[in-house]
């Protein structure tokens, strides 16, 4: 992953919009679970497709979550992430822009003149951006073309950038059905196999009991007929305890450390290496230091990828937001196996500005109070306010310690049922 980008790293000197609907679209988002970094592949096609309708150099395809605007896929330039506050697609995705938000030169609108990527390379003048609305008035983020001159876009080419944002939006629904039919097809057949394995042999020794019985018609003693029925009736019963086992045990907890994970799940080390190759960025663009620790025990132990890049993303973009320059984030994930459970405990600590305990009550109530970083980043006051909510939804704990000056530690407490 690039560490920067001409695209980054500036001062903001506005207050950034933010939709009234702004804690039900981040909702949205977090409900698809995506993963950002790993869906160029997806959208190749399309922005390429969009840059040629629109016939500028650079096309985007953006996903915007609280801090970050992460860039899907892109076509005429490199470019993964950037702030929030200081991307044009932030006014695109406002519930006034039903159509599209067009910037006939960014040089000469205030929001925009004094960003890299208009004064420096690669000297961006013209914007058009069409949402991509999963609902009426929920946009998850947006399809956009730009390009060093100005531009005239037709009506139609408008229309078709409308059709392709379309797209965008049912590939994106499809991948979100297809990962988790995917995941209900491997639960299943984790399950057939299980069953046929267990009752394999109870079956095959009630099949071979009744065939002993009609083997020998009526050389039958009666007494020898009462011990196979009574057999085959105590094979019958281990049966039923087998299916009984089987629907009510937790598969993943069995062996689980001699299985490979399946695509809707981490282990430690690939969330480890995850979050590093997501976040470096960020952390380097602010000087903070980022490490990412792995516990030794259970490292390589699947478990569901269930909204733990939204929640751990949040907070570790929340930490490096208000750690000044020189400082450090530190995130430490640990897996804990029980017999029918397991427990994820994932820390995130940072040498930050710290948070007084009336914020953390606001926090834990979920307030959406915002506030300035410190490189003066501006705060949405949404994002911990979805952390919180997700962890609920989980049926985890959030845990904050803090002190004004002092840094903060942020525990979340997370069973994977």
């Amino acid at each position: 992953m690039s560490q920067e980008s001409p695209l980054q790293n500036q001062e903001v000197d506005f207050l950034p919009p933010v939709p009234e609907n702004e804690m039900k679209r981040i909702l949205a988002l977090s409900e698809f679970d995506l993963d950002y970094s790993d869906l160029d592949k997806t959208f190749a096609d399309l922005t390429k497709l969009a840059a040629k309708v629109a016939g500028t150099s650079i096309s985007l395809i953006n996903l915007i979550d609280s801090f970050t605007q992460w860039s899907a896929s892109t076509y005429g330039i490199e470019l993964q992430q950037m702030p929030r506050e200081e991307s044009v697609c932030q006014y695109t995705i406002l519930e006034e822009n039903s159509g599209g938000f067009e910037v006939q030169d960014l040089s000469k609108d205030e929001r925009f003149k004094d960003r890299s990527y208009v004064t420096d390379e690669p000297h961006l003048r013209y914007y058009y951006g069409v949402p991509l609305k999963v609902d009426e008035d929920l946009s998850l983020g947006a399809l956009c073309v730009l390009h060093e001159d100005f531009k005239n876009l037709s009506a139609e080419k408008k229309e078709m950038l409308e059709i392709i944002a379309g797209e965008v939006v049912n590939r994106i629904k499809i991948q979100f059905a297809v990962a988790n039919l995917k995941k209900k097809v491997q639960e299943t057949t984790t399950i057939k196999n299980r069953v046929a394995h267990d009752i394999r042999g109870p079956i095959g020794g009630i099949i071979g009991l009744a065939e002993i019985i009609q083997m020998q018609g009526d050389q039958n003693k009666l007494e020898e007929v009462l011990d196979f029925i009574a057999l085959i009736r105590k094979s019958g019963k281990s049966v039923l305890e087998l299916a009984d086992e089987i629907l009510s045990q937790n598969f993943d907890s069995k062996g689980a450390t001699k299985r490979i994970p399946k695509d809707h799940e981490f282990t430690l080390l690939t969330l480890q290496t995850k979050i590093q190759d997501m976040f470096n960025p960020q952390a380097i663009n602010k000087k903070v230091t980022l490490e990412v620790e792995a516990s030794p025990s259970n490292p390589e132990i699947p478990f569901p990828k269930n909204k733990i890049l939204q929640i751990l993303g949040n907070l570790i973009s929340n930490s490096l937001k208000f750690t000044p320059n020189g400082g450090m984030v530190k995130v430490i994930l640990d897996l804990e196996v029980l017999d029918q459970e397991k427990i994820l405990n994932l820390k995130v600590i940072d040498s930050g500005v710290g948070i007084s305990s009336e914020k953390i009550a606001e926090i834990l109530e979920g307030g959406t109070s915002s506030s300035s970083g410190t490189s003066g980043e501006k705060g949405f006051g949404f994002g911990l306010n979805l952390v919180n909510h997700l962890v609920k939804s989980l049926k985890g704990r959030l845990l904050v310690k803090s002190e004004l000056g002092s840094g903060t530690e942020f525990n979340l407490i997370l069973p994977l049922a």
